[in-house]
């Protein structure tokens, strides 16, 4: 088959893909959870395969283990998160004033730093954030909706997508020779080599970074209710978890946790400094030795087009998009890096060649 027929008939077949996820993006979900769920598990069910269990009873052991924890967790925790963020909602509009007037105490001070009309700017600026985030906040029940974080879809989630991953990681042996039964003999080999390099993207993203944003929540959570900030938990968890978009979960979590350490601290500005250094700290620990450690270098995206795929994948998806979007940058990245890689091979950018193999000048 010609060279030009294979191309349109994969780019047929991407857009045959994104066609699909858009038209039952409302129920994808589930199906999304328990796929990722499945491919973070398996290593463990092979494990157990290697120590004689059947695969059955591995895939068994592994899934309901991961159920319980889950649960467990969430038993213990959603209570306590619940009751921290509704309060957190309802006491922001105080928070706000608080801040507010703590800024004008410190406006002749500012007035002489900045000078009376940067200092003016300053404070609306602030007043402006205020009021975005307060309109933010009012939006939030509506945006989870839109998003499809509904209570139904929240159900269907926790009963299906366990099951999703039950039925995956049983056959995923025979999926994956599926699989590579159907790959063009021809190109098989290259085919096989480029999927090992998504493999091992995929696996940076889904298991290295994912271990990296539970410790993050964890550390955060744990650091800011130890220090007795208010909102601590909610805060910290929230930062972890938005960890996954660059800088995003950092800024979030410093921006609110020093708002609020403001209003409950001053003018007790070490409790201040300490809830600050506790970001400062994470971000250097988990710089310089949870991502080299957990992500390596098995990915290589920059956090511009990470930023963008979330933003992009999202408003054409909703949530399931900002679940895609991750993945979906990593195998884009290692595709984009393959095609480059061919066109430096290439005739197009080698030039002519002579018939001895001297490039024409």
């Amino acid at each position: 088959m010609a060279l030009r027929n294979q191309v349109f008939i994969w780019i047929g077949l991407l857009l045959a893909l994104i066609l699909f996820l858009w038209v039952f993006r409302g129920v994808l979900l589930p199906f999304v959870v328990g796929v990722a769920l499945a491919y973070l598990l398996n290593p463990l069910v092979n494990q157990l395969q290697r120590w004689h269990f059947p695969r059955f009873w591995a895939t068994v052991v592994v899934l309901l283990s991961v159920l319980i924890l889950v649960m467990s967790l969430f038993y213990m925790l959603v209570p306590l998160i619940r009751d921290q963020v509704f309060e957190l909602i309802q006491r922001s509009p105080a928070y706000f004033a608080d801040l507010q007037e703590l800024v004008a105490t410190w406006s002749p001070e500012i007035n002489a730093w900045l000078g009376p009309e940067r200092a003016a700017q300053v404070q609306a600026s602030l007043s402006d954030i205020a009021r975005q985030f307060m309109g933010f906040l009012a939006q939030l029940p509506a945006e989870l909706v839109s998003i499809g974080l509904t209570g139904a879809s929240v159900v269907g989630f926790i009963v299906l997508a366990p099951f999703v991953a039950f039925y995956l990681l049983l056959d995923w042996e025979g999926m994956v020779r599926g699989i590579d039964g159907l790959l063009p003999k021809q190109h098989k080999g290259e085919i096989k080599s480029v999927l090992a390099d998504v493999n091992t993207s995929m696996a940076g993203v889904i298991r290295g970074q994912g271990g990296v944003l539970l410790l993050d929540a964890a550390f955060y959570a744990t650091a800011l209710s130890l220090v007795g900030l208010n909102y601590g938990l909610a805060i910290g968890l929230l930062a972890g978890l938005m960890s996954f978009i660059p800088f995003v979960g950092f800024l979030v979590g410093f921006v609110l946790s020093v708002g609020v350490a403001l209003v409950q601290f001053a003018p007790n500005w070490w409790m201040v400094a300490l809830v600050a250094g506790i970001y400062l700290f994470w971000q250097v620990i988990e710089g310089n030795i949870l991502y080299p450690k957990f992500v390596g270098s098995s990915i290589n995206i920059n956090p511009v087009w990470m930023m963008f795929a979330l933003l992009a994948l999202g408003a054409v998806f909703g949530f399931v998009g900002l679940l895609l979007a991750v993945p979906m940058a990593a195998i884009a990245s290692v595709l984009i890096r393959y095609g480059v890689r061919k066109y430096k091979e290439s005739a197009l950018y080698l030039g002519p060649t002579e018939p001895g193999g001297d490039v024409t000048p």
